[in-house]
């Protein structure tokens, strides 16, 4: 079989049987068009090559793509990714955490616990990745084959055609000025984190010591009934910070309207913290005598020094974030 025909068959063999008569003679034809009258094999090697890969030249007479994500969607594919993959994130090890929590009836030591916690959570995240990426990955290879259109310039994120004037709703965010997914996930990932140890913290926070099953608490730090008094405005805080969150997720990036609510947000909080740390009987008293007797001093001086240290941190943190935030706000 001579060279012609064996480029032939290599593009109708990558096409569905209905037509390949048809595309063969005429694929032929040009062929026999594009050579001299007395052709040699060099001469056949230069039409081929100019005709291209088979592959190539076979997926211009197919109705369906050769690729899974062609270039008409693959932008607003990986930005939905992008956005999806970090919020789906949150939101399962946000369920799983209450999962465990719910379920816990003080069996094992709660350390190793959220040691198991931290295990089963990365293995979450990864399988919600995978989740959320084979969904939207296949939502879009369906697209791509139902669009019939011949056009393939890429899309634009609102799924129409790219135009000068989509550049007018384009903002140029410096990079320091940017506020990330990720950022957005840690930010909802504290939130997660600090609002379980508020409402477990008679199982999480408090007095560790070695035995046989490995740690065991043995002198929670907090009344957890003291705590359970104010659980409307700590509800409220989170609530406030959840949406903070997406609100700077929507925006991406630090505006001086956004360093306002921050400051807001930083504020409220900082009030709450205090009501609730001045309570008298926040701390347990065997904690407070545990401590001194380990550090040798009055349990006067261990409850001023852990109330004011943890006030004093908080406060110089909430100062940190409304200061960064209007920093950022500031970058031009």
């Amino acid at each position: 079989m001579n060279l012609i025909e064996v480029y032939i068959q290599e593009v109708i063999r990558r096409i569905p049987e209905k037509g390949r008569a048809d595309i063969a003679l005429e694929l032929r034809s040009t062929i026999e068009d594009m050579l001299p009258n007395d052709y040699n094999e060099q001469d056949v090697k230069v039409v081929i090559e100019k005709l291209g890969n088979p592959a190539a030249l076979a997926s211009g007479y197919r109705d369906q793509p050769m690729h899974l994500i062609g270039p008409r969607y693959f932008d607003v594919y990986v930005s939905l990714l992008k956005m999806i993959v970090p919020i789906a994130s949150v939101v399962a090890l946000i369920s799983m955490i209450a999962e465990n929590f719910i379920g816990y009836r003080g069996e094992e030591a709660i350390v190793n616990v959220v040691l198991s916690i931290m295990g089963e959570g990365i293995w979450r995240i990864i399988e919600v990745g995978i989740h959320v990426f084979f969904w939207v990955t296949l939502v879009f290879a369906i697209i791509e084959r139902t669009d019939k259109g011949k056009d393939q310039q890429p899309l634009s994120a609102s799924l129409q055609k790219w135009t000068p004037d989509d550049l007018k709703s384009i903002t140029y965010i410096p990079k320091k000025k940017a506020i990330t997914k990720w950022a957005v996930f840690g930010s909802l990932m504290w939130t997660a984190i600090w609002a379980t140890l508020y409402f477990y913290a008679d199982h999480l926070l408090g007095v560790y010591e070695g035995g046989r099953a490995g740690l065991e608490f043995v002198i929670p730090a907090l009344n957890q009934d003291v705590l359970l008094r104010y659980w409307p405005i700590v509800i409220f805080v989170i609530i406030i910070e959840v949406g903070l969150a997406l609100y700077k997720l929507i925006k991406g990036q630090w505006t001086r309207k956004m360093a306002i609510l921050n400051t807001v947000f930083e504020l409220i909080a900082t009030v709450v913290f205090i009501v609730i740390l001045s309570n008298p009987n926040l701390m347990y008293q065997d904690f407070i005598i545990y401590m001194s007797d380990l550090f040798t001093t009055t349990a006067k001086q261990v409850e001023t020094t852990i109330v004011s240290g943890t006030l004093i941190i908080f406060i110089l943190s909430a100062a940190f974030n409304v200061f960064d935030g209007f920093r950022k706000a500031r970058i031009r």
